[in-house]
């Protein structure tokens, strides 16, 4: 019912079948090497497009398998740990004052926390580690001060009519609270919905435990950032590491790890939505034609950002190394 708000990529393929290779691979756009870690998305979107002081630039629900790789720690997420549910108060360690904290009291230890940092300012030079904790610290005092971040992840706050649509799973409550802290200004939210192996009874999983929350979750957000009048300003992307067999595991009726032919949505930000993009052949074991890489994809991603995906940062050893090394844009998106 909400195909025209985005693009259905059919035919994305690629070779690492492995959970946490393959994992990698689509939250950076970089297939995986041993000698480097590339930065997820989010890490590159916290550097490029810095959000307002009160807010984390960068949030993951419950948590997030991206990493900010050569960027360095002080682009790495802020994990909630825990999913929030409809029609209730969402309390994040953090961010939510308990056991009595005031305002008061958080100022006086920031006080005290300067006066140390003036008095070790010379072991912290260059320090990578240390200037990410920095950070930290300088991000968790605007958050907790702020009224604007509690109210944020505060998703009771939400009506009930409106909290309906994304159903009652904790993906969809997820998916409600990344709405609000777009809505607020964060800049970038990972949404995670683990758990889909299907090895075993493929079609009952799908059909009574995975697919209704998914459908209900995803159709919910973008019908909710529309009607706020957020998706042409938000990019919504929406993959799994890989496919499954075409091949059905007969002895336990599963199918399996399959990076070669896969799925992945795209949406908002310029984005066109109502069409499908790629084809699978006749036994859906292979795109039918030249089908898209992750890197094509990440190249496309970083386009609607309005990001040149070829843009060089350097590691900490001088090294240059592209956003995106081997991606290119996928035409058919923004026409």
């Amino acid at each position: 019912a909400c195909m025209d708000k985005f693009t259905l990529l059919r035919g994305v393929s690629h070779s690492v079948a492995a959970h946490e290779l393959g994992t990698k691979y689509v939250n950076t756009g970089n297939r995986p090497l041993p000698s480097l870690e590339f930065p997820g998305y989010g890490a590159v979107i916290t550097k490029e497009r810095p959000g307002i002081p009160e807010l984390p630039p960068f949030v993951a629900i419950p948590n997030s398998s991206q990493r900010p790789g050569y960027l360095g720690v002080k682009y790495a997420p802020m994990n909630t740990t825990s999913t929030p549910q409809i029609g209730q108060p969402y309390k994040v360690r953090g961010i939510t004052m308990a056991g009595g904290l005031t305002i008061e009291d958080i100022e006086k230890r920031r006080s005290l926390l300067s006066q140390l940092d003036r008095t070790f300012s010379d072991v912290e030079k260059d320090n990578q580690l240390l200037d990410g904790m920095d950070e930290f610290g300088r991000q968790a005092h605007a958050v907790i001060t702020s009224t604007k971040a509690r109210e944020a992840f505060d998703i009771g706050r939400e009506s009930p009519e409106f909290a309906k649509s994304f159903g009652t799973s904790q993906f969809g409550s997820s998916c409600l609270l990344a709405l609000r802290l777009v809505e607020a200004g964060v800049r970038f939210v990972t949404v995670s919905n683990g758990g889909w192996d299907t090895h075993r009874d493929n079609w009952t999983s799908l059909k009574t435990r995975l697919l209704p929350a998914l459908d209900e979750a995803i159709s919910g957000l973008f019908t909710g950032l529309a009607a706020r009048g957020l998706l042409e300003s938000t990019v919504v992307y929406v993959t799994g590491e890989f496919g499954r067999t075409p091949k059905i595991n007969q002895e336990r009726v599963g199918r399996d790890h399959y990076p070669r032919n896969m799925f992945m949505l795209l949406a908002g930000g310029g984005i066109r939505g109502g069409q499908v993009l790629g084809e699978s052949d006749e036994t859906a074991s292979m795109p039918k034609h030249e089908g898209f890489s992750p890197d094509d994809v990440a190249a496309s991603f970083y386009h609607a950002m309005g990001i040149d995906h070829t843009y060089e940062y350097h590691t900490s050893t001088g090294r240059p190394v592209m956003i995106v090394r081997d991606g290119k844009l996928i035409p058919g998106l923004f026409t």
